[in-house]
């Protein structure tokens, strides 16, 4: 490469937006462009002669030096993550790449370094990981948009909510949307796994203890109820609850009083109650394994959440989301997923519903290194699940691959043609033509 005469490379090195600077054999900083004074805060007038580990200041200054790996190797090192401090004493996350410098002989006469600031990378991750699973409800098909088209209502109301619905319909995330959207949303959101924990330990982590209660109580503890004061309380898998804490949520419910285990005065609480369950509690009640009064204080409003199966049109748009969501995370760039990838996401049966989705995308992500992700990134369990397309729907043929995947998608929307042209994204006469082609029409 050559440049115009006229041109100096310091206009050139200067112009980038990455930090660059170059240092001799004896480590003195020989050039300082203008990026590497913005990002470390310190002038190319001061930091010119002087030792680049006193400008830099970098976590690996304590003889882990990049430069003085590539020097020594001769030897390019790409894309390390480090941090260095500023002339103000911050700290600022940098990535780095370095490489020998050399002379017209090939002898090592220095090393040049640049870095890039990832501060407003690193904030952008903390805030996708943050905000994820609060408000971050993705979809608009007419299923979950009826449950959404009331949410701002109920949160704005203090009823108690309980949602139904399977496994991974993403019950947490909408209660703490209620949460989030509801005049309690500065007070604190507390959630419990009633599933989770054995009776004796889900009592004192609802209800908490005082001391002397039982041997190893010797201080107060506030449970979780207490904890939630002026806010949420979220109770998770409230189906499972045994019978003796039925009976204690149902005094909670009615009075908004609570015992601590080893008390004697009743405990006054203002928490607002949202509860979730997969199981089927009318049925429950009918087993006489959940308390009939209970129910109908949970259920004052029922909100119940849409399985994937039945807002299908909204998968693309989750594995956009979750797409993005790792690249943001994981500091990836890949390129969504395939025609072939998205296909089978849409035929897949789902059983554990949007969080498998998030599974399933979160697993193709450790695999798939760049561009789209391809099937063969996939869990072998989704490739090969009965009632998926699997592998063997991408033998054969172009036409063959459309025929299979038109037949299975008119058997899925039970001969429903328009149904069948929504979900393939093609126009009436082109199912018609494929349908044809495969002896269908």
């Amino acid at each position: 490469m050559s440049f115009p005469d006229d041109l100096a490379l310091d206009d050139i090195f200067s112009s980038i937006a990455d930090g660059l600077f170059t240092v001799d054999a004896e480590w003195n900083i020989t050039f300082f462009n203008e990026a590497a004074q913005r990002i470390t805060g310190m002038s190319s007038k001061s930091a010119l002669g002087s030792k680049c580990w006193d400008v830099l200041r970098s976590s690996l200054c304590d003889g882990n030096c990049a430069v003085a790996e590539c020097m020594e190797t001769g030897e390019r090192l790409n894309n390390k993550s480090i941090s260095i401090e500023r002339a103000d004493g911050t700290t600022v996350p940098i990535s780095i790449s370095a490489a020998p410098l050399r002379n017209k002989q090939g002898q090592v006469v220095g090393g040049v370094e640049t870095f890039r600031d990832l501060t407003e990378i690193n904030g952008m991750r903390k805030r996708v990981h943050d905000l994820y699973g609060v408000e971050d409800i993705v979809g608009r098909s007419s299923a979950l948009n009826r449950v959404l088209k009331i949410l701002p209502q109920v949160s704005d109301s203090s009823a108690t909510v309980l949602l139904s619905g399977r496994s991974g319909t993403g019950k947490e995330l909408f209660a703490s949307a209620i949460h989030n959207l509801s005049p309690r949303k500065e007070k604190p959101f507390v959630a419990v796994n009633c599933g989770a924990l054995p009776e004796t330990l889900l009592e004192s982590e609802l209800f908490g203890y005082k001391a002397g209660a039982f041997t190893d109580a010797r201080t107060d503890k506030p449970g979780r109820i207490e904890r939630a004061e002026g806010g949420t309380i979220f109770l998770d898998e409230v189906g499972d609850l045994p019978g003796p804490l039925q009976v204690k949520l149902l005094r909670f419910l009615q009075e908004r009083t609570f015992e601590p285990l080893g008390g004697v005065e009743p405990v006054q609480a203002d928490v607002r109650v949202v509860a979730a369950t997969n199981r089927d509690l009318e049925q429950a009640v009918a087993d006489s394994s959940f308390r009939r009064d209970l129910y109908y204080r949970l259920n004052v409003v029922n909100l119940p959440l849409p399985a994937l199966t039945e807002r299908r049109e909204d998968i693309p748009v989750l594995v956009e989301h979750f797409v993005d969501r790792f690249n943001a995370l994981q500091g990836k760039s890949l390129d969504g997923v395939s025609s072939e990838v998205l296909q089978l996401l849409m035929s897949y049966d789902f059983p554990g519903n949007v969080r498998e989705l998030e599974n399933i995308i979160e697993y193709a992500f450790i695999l798939c290194s760049t561009g789209p992700i391809q099937v063969e990134h996939l869990p072998d369990n989704l490739q090969f699940a009965k009632g998926g397309l699997g592998r063997d729907l991408f033998k054969g043929t172009m036409d063959e691959i459309k025929c299979r995947a038109a037949q299975i998608a008119l058997e899925r929307n039970n001969g429903k043609k328009m149904a069948t042209c929504r979900e393939l994204k093609i126009s009436k006469d082109t199912l018609r033509r494929m349908l044809a082609r495969c002896g269908l029409g």
